[in-house]
This record gives C-alpha cells, sequence and structure tokens, in this order.
C-alpha cells in the first residue's frame, strides 16, 4: 500500500501530501515553507523523486518549483497551464512511475479549468487519490474563482468530475483533498476530519449525493466573499516561485517606527486583542498573531504597500512571516519587538473599551448613544442581525470608511476576532469604538439578535 504523510497548513486550511514506496516520494501541492516538508521527508528517509500540483492555486504561492529544483526532481503540471518555468507537461490519462508506485493523470475540471486529480497505487493496497480542490471532504472546491461570469458552468464540470473519480475507483480508495480544512477555497459542506474514502463521499457528499441541477443551486448559493489577495496568487504560482527568506527583518527604531505611522503606513500590530485594546500605538493596526492572521492582512492590506511588524519577541515576527510568505508577502519592510512603552517612545498611545452583549444591553436601556456595527459577511448577516445595527463586512470597511456613522461604534462579529481588527481600523481613522469582545450567539440566545 502506499503510504501517505500529511503536512497540515492549519493556518490557509490546507493540506500538503508525501505519498511515498518506503524509499522515494512524490509531494503534492507543497507549500511554500519547505523546511516542514523536508523534515517529513528525513524523518522517513526518503528521496523525493517527483513533485506534482493538482492545480494553479489561488489561495497559496506554492513552493512545487523550488521543491523540484532543490531535489533535482521533475515537476507535474498540466500540459494546459501557460507557465514560465520548464515543467513535466502531463494531461489526463498519463501514467507515471515512481519507485514502486504508479501515477494515474485524471483531469477534474470545476475548481479550475485546468485541474487534476492523480490516483496513485503501490503493488498492493487500495489506491490513493490526490483530489486538491476536486473531491473533498463532505463538498467539492469553490467554483466562482476562475470568472464569476462562469460559476454555472465550472460548478456543472466540478459535479461531472466528481463523478468520474467516483467511478473510476474502487470504494476503498483514500481520498486526501488539499482543500476543506478551513481554506475559502472550499464551498458547502466541507465535512474536514481526519480522512475519507470513496466509499465513504458517496454516501455524504454533496457532489455525490445529489442530481446536478440541485447540487449546482446549492453550491451557488452557498458561495462566500473569499480573500482579495487570492487575485494575486494564481499569476504568481504560473511565474513561479522561488525560494523563502525567513531570517529577520531590518529592526526600526522608534523614532522610524512612529515616522512610519505618522505617514500613513501599515504597522500591524501582532499583540493579542485584549493587549491591542487596553492600549496601543495610535494609528497602527492590529490583527493578532493566530491561525487566522495571513489570511486577513492578506485581505485588507493594499497589495504591494509597506508592511511593518510589531511583536513582543523576535519569535512573533518569524511566525508571522511564514504565514505572509505563504500568501506571496515575502519580505516585510521592518520590525520592531519590545513592550510597548519601549516602543511609544513619546509616540502618542490609545485604547478602546471592550465589552459584552450585556453590557451592550445595559447601555442601550440607559439611553446612551450607541451604534452597533456588524462586520460580519453579506452571507451571516442574511441569517439574522441585530435589530438596528449598522453593516459594513470587514473585507470591505477600508473603501467604505466615508460610510461609517458617526457618533460611538460597538463593534461586533461572530466571536470577536474580526470585530477587534475592524475596531482597530475605525480606532485609526478616529472613531471613538468599543469592541464587543463576545459571542455572537450570546446575542441570539438572549433576544439580542434575530438570529
Amino acid at each position: 500500500m502506499v503510504d501517505v504523510a500529511v503536512v497540515q497548513t492549519n493556518e490557509l486550511g490546507d493540506r500538503s501530501y508525501i505519498a511515498h514506496d518506503g524509499q522515494v516520494a512524490i509531494v503534492i501541492d507543497p507549500q511554500r515553507d519547505l523546511d516542514r516538508l523536508q523534515a517529513v521527508l528525513d524523518e522517513h528517509g526518503l528521496r523525493c523523486a517527483m513533485v506534482v500540483e493538482t492545480h494553479v492555486h489561488n489561495d497559496y504561492v506554492s513552493g512545487g518549483l523550488q521543491l523540484a529544483h532543490q531535489h533535482h526532481a521533475p515537476y507535474a503540471v498540466n500540459s494546459a497551464d501557460k507557465v514560465a518555468f520548464d515543467r513535466q507537461a502531463v494531461t489526463d490519462g498519463d501514467r507515471l512511475t515512481v519507485g514502486d508506485m504508479q501515477v494515474l493523470v485524471v483531469a477534474t475540471p470545476g475548481h479550475t479549468d485546468t485541474h487534476l486529480s492523480y490516483v496513485v497505487t503501490g503493488p498492493d493496497g487500495p489506491a490513493a487519490v490526490f483530489t486538491g480542490g476536486s473531491v473533498l471532504y463532505g463538498s467539492v472546491g469553490r467554483t466562482d474563482l476562475v470568472d464569476p461570469a462562469r460559476t454555472e458552468e465550472l460548478t456543472r464540470a466540478q459535479y461531472r468530475s466528481a463523478h468520474h473519480l467516483a467511478r473510476l475507483v474502487d470504494d476503498d480508495a483514500r481520498i486526501f483533498p488539499t482543500h476543506g480544512f478551513g481554506s475559502f477555497c472550499s464551498s458547502g459542506s466541507a465535512a474536514g476530519g481526519a480522512d475519507s474514502t470513496m466509499g465513504q463521499e458517496k454516501t455524504r457528499n454533496d457532489a455525490l449525493t445529489t442530481d446536478e441541477d440541485t447540487f449546482v443551486a446549492k453550491l451557488v448559493a452557498g458561495l462566500t466573499a473569499y480573500p482579495a489577495y487570492y487575485a494575486h496568487m494564481g499569476a504568481r504560482n504560473r511565474e513561479g516561485a522561488g525560494p523563502v527568506d525567513l531570517s529577520a527583518p531590518q529592526q526600526v527604531s522608534p523614532a522610524e517606527l512612529s515616522k512610519r505611522i505618522s505617514a500613513g503606513e501599515w504597522v500591524v500590530d501582532l499583540r493579542d486583542r485584549t493587549a491591542y485594546a487596553a492600549e496601543h500605538l495610535g494609528g497602527t493596526v492590529g490583527i493578532a498573531l493566530g491561525q487566522q492572521f495571513a489570511t486577513y492582512l492578506g485581505w485588507l492590506i493594499p497589495w504591494g504597500t509597506s508592511l511593518t511588524l510589531i511583536g513582543e519577541s523576535a519569535e512573533q515576527i518569524t511566525d508571522a512571516q511564514r504565514q505572509l510568505v505563504r500568501i506571496g508577502i515575502d519580505r516585510p519592510d521592518g520590525s520592531a519587538v519590545g513592550t510597548l512603552q519601549q516602543l511609544a517612545d513619546g509616540h502618542e498611545t490609545r485604547g478602546y473599551r471592550r465589552a459584552t452583549f450585556a453590557e451592550l444591553a445595559a447601555a442601550q436601556q440607559a439611553g446612551d448613544p450607541v451604534t452597533v456595527l456588524d462586520v460580519r459577511r453579506d452571507d451571516e448577516r442574511a441569517h439574522g442581525s441585530v435589530p438596528g445595527s449598522a453593516h459594513l463586512p470587514l473585507h470591505s470597511l477600508l473603501h467604505h470608511l466615508d460610510e461609517v456613522p458617526s457618533g460611538p461604534l460597538w463593534v461586533h462579529c461572530a466571536s470577536g476576532f474580526r470585530a477587534s481588527i475592524a475596531a482597530s481600523v475605525l480606532d485609526r481613522a478616529g472613531h471613538d469604538v468599543v469592541l464587543i469582545d463576545d459571542e455572537y450567539a450570546t446575542a441570539v440566545k438572549t433576544g439580542q439578535a434575530t438570529g
């Protein structure tokens, strides 16, 4: 049986894979920080003999070309993809041999026009099917990234690709998708989980349990907003990305930091939202370092703009850099590490209140001037809201600051994370904000929200 090692990138909701026969390996859809993959290869004593891409990725910059160069291995990419580098061009029906493994290339358009899946078999045991953004656990990859005008066409292609794979492999074939673990490339009822087989997918997958028209209507209706940085990933992957540099960026003095803030540059504070709300350098943006850090920074920052990171330690800066290179933000323009008092050096510090939905209710009952601002996505808002609240999704806030109501703003999302980013953006713009650092579900339970 083909052995498969999983390398998870929880921050983007994706997985890379190493399929091997105990001696040589095929690496599928590698992320760009290759040291994690190399550690797995070394741990198992494997030689990387081939690198393959299921598709030109929309949600991250691939490390495939660089990994192939490092190991002098062929790099398999669809022959129909117009790329600026040498690759092993593959197409539907091709059969490749890697060690004791056989690889069947299968066209599975839908997520992208040129999407491929790879069926890998060994001398015995069930096949391993690497499905990229085609068949996911419980659903399929989204179909509106190539061209919104072609969404229905590609959704129908996605449905047919799923059925083609289901007919092609046995029920015990193991399914290994790249997306579906929190990635915005997922759609429908993506189930996550540790593993699945084609037989399991036949009982639960949206594409395999309904007719085509029902599937198309459901998937299209469920598509939500996706990060703005996706627009830059395809072009970068067609060019072919080089090695990453995770060395420490230039250290910025407090005086230089103040200068950059005053010039309106993006200076991002990595501390948690509680610390940021209590006190921060005026003019910064607070995006707590965590699993969603790169997604939301990449979504909000004007692409190509200067970026300086503020952290409590050098390790925080390095962790942030690792996340950022995956989406093509290769090098921050500087960093500053230390306590807020050390970094302020006379620069204005600000803070704002954190509150609960219960405290919001108390303020409203007391007749305080309160405007509630909901920064959730449109699809979330459609299920219910705080009556009388204003609505500006976080991802569009910077473009609609002139529409933000005046007066004190009580800002909420579903859990507090996105609201904390929005509060920092609004504070930067001079608004009087209160961060509702609470679960929206609490407001629903108490009757403050409609659902």
